[in-house]
């Protein structure tokens, strides 16, 4: 599945990076490898979070790591959107109009995305999304935007695979209240569920900045006789809302919590954190899967340790997530689409990948 998407991406990569007036070679680049240059990509993440700290590292190893592989270059040009979804236009427009770039990778978050699809899309330069949730409706909006990140509809199966194999008919949704659950997580879920015989019976949306409100909020819960909670959030909220249920007596018997991928596939790096950790004891989570025991990943694994430590000391837990991985590839396959491109800029989407 994995490859699938990575030799997706190349393919429709090199035929929108063939159609993009933007596909020409940087020639005027001062260095040693400037006879090997193939051209520049720019990204955009949130350099505060966690994962945006995994991303740039990776996509970081990923430019060196393909220049050792091919003697080609990429000039990488990485942007800060601090979040914040008018930086990330913003950040994308200088990318484009300044710097040059052939393709955009990032955002993570779909809030950031939709405007950096609508930026590219304008110019006729790719955006490869990391968004956690694309609408199934915006690659026809924006043909220039492909989405690089797992579909959430497959995640959501299996999250109602467990709700199915406990025999549970009804469930509560927590979630983040931003765009990205209420356009893509919250279909999915519902299909997914109905396909089992379950059913979404009650919604909690909660602020990201949701602290002192989260008490009552599961107070309310308390009174709903289903028991079974579907968590989507970041993991700072997740973090805050677990804590809370805790000292509510809610994390024990008689009370089911599920999380998915967004905060699951961060817990690594909580791992030396007893209290959230002791919070989160019992909590069932979704995560995508990725195979650790390679020669390959056990490389990138070190390297990306050793790194990580260095350009973090704040981080108390160096592991690289399923997030880390996302970018890497991400990063790969723009590099070979644009190898494709140069090499064949008239026959790309005759090629067989």
């Amino acid at each position: 599945m994995e490859k699938f998407l990575l030799f997706f991406c190349i393919a429709a990569l090199a035929a929108l990076l063939s159609f993009s007036k933007k596909a020409t070679v940087h020639a005027d680049m001062n260095s040693t490898r400037k006879n090997h240059v193939k051209g520049t990509v720019g990204a955009i993440v949130d350099y505060s979070s966690r994962i945006g700290k995994e991303e740039k590292l990776a996509m970081e190893m990923a430019i060196d790591d393909f220049y050792n592989y091919t003697n080609q270059s990429l000039i990488l040009q990485l942007k800060n959107s601090q979040g914040d979804p008018i930086k990330a236009a913003l950040a994308a427009k200088d990318l484009i109009d300044n710097q040059q770039v052939q393709a955009i990778l990032g955002p993570q978050t779909w809030e950031e995305a939709s405007l950096v699809a609508e930026v590219g899309n304008q110019s006729h330069v790719p955006v490869l999304s990391l968004a956690d949730s694309t609408p199934s409706w915006a690659t026809k909006r924006w043909p220039f935007l492909i989405q690089a990140s797992p579909s959430q509809h497959v995640q959501m199966k299996a999250v109602a695979a467990i709700v199915q194999s406990w025999r549970w008919r009804r469930v509560i949704l927590i979630y983040e209240d931003i765009d990205s659950a209420a356009n893509g997580v919250i279909p999915h879920l519902s299909d997914a569920l109905r396909e089992v015989g379950a059913e979404i019976t009650h919604f909690v949306a909660l602020p990201p900045s949701a602290s002192s409100s989260l008490s009552e909020e599961l107070e309310k819960l308390k009174m709903q006789q289903c028991r079974v909670f579907v968590v989507h959030s970041s993991l700072p909220l997740a973090r805050r809302l677990f804590e809370t249920a805790k000292k509510m007596k809610m994390i024990e018997k008689d009370y089911v919590w599920i999380t998915t991928d967004w905060t699951t596939s961060l817990v690594h790096s909580i791992v030396n954190e007893a209290t959230a950790i002791s919070s989160m004891q019992g909590v069932l989570g979704v995560k995508s899967y990725f195979p650790e025991n390679g020669s390959q990943f056990q490389d990138f694994h070190t390297r990306f340790r050793r790194k990580f430590n260095t350009e973090h000391p704040e981080e108390e837990n160096q592991e690289p997530g399923i997030f880390a991985l996302q970018a890497y590839d991400a990063t790969w396959a723009v590099a070979l689409a644009m190898e494709e491109t140069n090499k064949s800029p008239n026959n790309c989407l005759t090629k067989s990948y």
